[in-house]
């Protein structure tokens, strides 16, 4: 072909290794125009075109705007390019730090599910766990009246300033720890702290043998679970020695029926 060959819009989209529809959508917002239209209204391209077409197929699978790409048509040099693929690697960056957070955030989700399945609510057992990254909150406060409603929203709220940029943090599933002293006194209405899973957490859930047990009930619905968890301990020759951990592997992500959520419990235990 020589430069001065025009090509039709279904040649020009073959050597371009794009399609008509798109050279008219080019068209209409202005970045690549035919040069000549024949008698017959057909539109024509100078094979001189294909080097601009190129640019624009490229930078936009590449993400850059179209508004830069129309800057670009007029004014490109070595320096506006590196500037302008240099601020997309970095958007790129950006974007894959979110996938993969939104990643973790769906395994924590799917292990959770998947760790209730099997659940047997009519027995209580005794296991060894290995410990697991976490992110776990400050003491509550409940002085002045505060609720646990009001300790929660406390978390979320110190959970933000220590993650700001990090918006899927807090979409975590959130769960209770218990001290020790309180379950002891049979005190289960208000946790202690709050944690939620993250393999990126900062603390730990600590190695230790738990007495875990489940049962189906709706959030803070517990006083059943902790009586009969708490006996059983007793009488199968093991004492509390240390925190337990709230949580609801199956609640409203995957029940519709909010009184019938899954309730695990795991009781720190040691034998007596």
């Amino acid at each position: 072909m020589r430069n001065g060959e025009l090509l039709s819009v279904g040649d020009f989209s073959k050597f371009a290794r794009t399609t008509p529809q798109t050279l008219h959508h080019y068209d209409k917002l202005g970045l690549i125009s035919p040069i000549n239209r024949g008698e017959n209204k057909y539109r024509y391209y100078s094979i001189k075109q294909l080097a601009l077409c190129n640019m624009v197929r490229l930078l936009q699978k590449l993400g850059v705007s179209l508004a830069e790409i129309d800057h670009l048509k007029y004014h490109r040099t070595p320096e506006i390019a590196l500037d302008i693929l240099t601020r997309q690697i970095a958007e790129l960056d950006e974007k894959t730090k979110k996938l993969e957070q939104a990643r973790r955030l769906l395994n924590t989700m799917l292990r959770s599910i998947k760790s209730g399945l099997d659940a047997d609510t009519t027995s209580i057992s005794i296991r060894a766990f290995p410990a697991e990254q976490i992110m776990l909150g400050d003491l509550n406060d409940y002085s002045q009246g505060r609720t646990d409603y009001d300790a929660l929203f406390d978390f979320y709220q110190a959970m933000h300033a220590k993650c700001p940029n990090l918006e899927y943090e807090l979409q975590y599933p959130v769960w209770a720890v218990f001290s020790e002293e309180r379950i002891r006194k049979g005190d289960w209405r208000y946790p202690d702290r709050y944690y939620f899973y993250n393999p990126e957490g900062r603390d730990q859930k600590p190695a230790a043998i738990y007495a875990v047990g489940y049962m189906r009930a709706g959030y803070g619905q517990n006083a059943a679970l902790y009586t009969r968890m708490t006996e059983y301990i007793d009488q199968s020759g093991y004492e509390i020695y240390g925190d337990t951990y709230e949580e609801y592997p199956h609640n409203e992500i995957c029940v519709t029926d909010d009184t019938n959520y899954l309730l695990r419990l795991m009781i720190t235990v040691r034998k007596k």
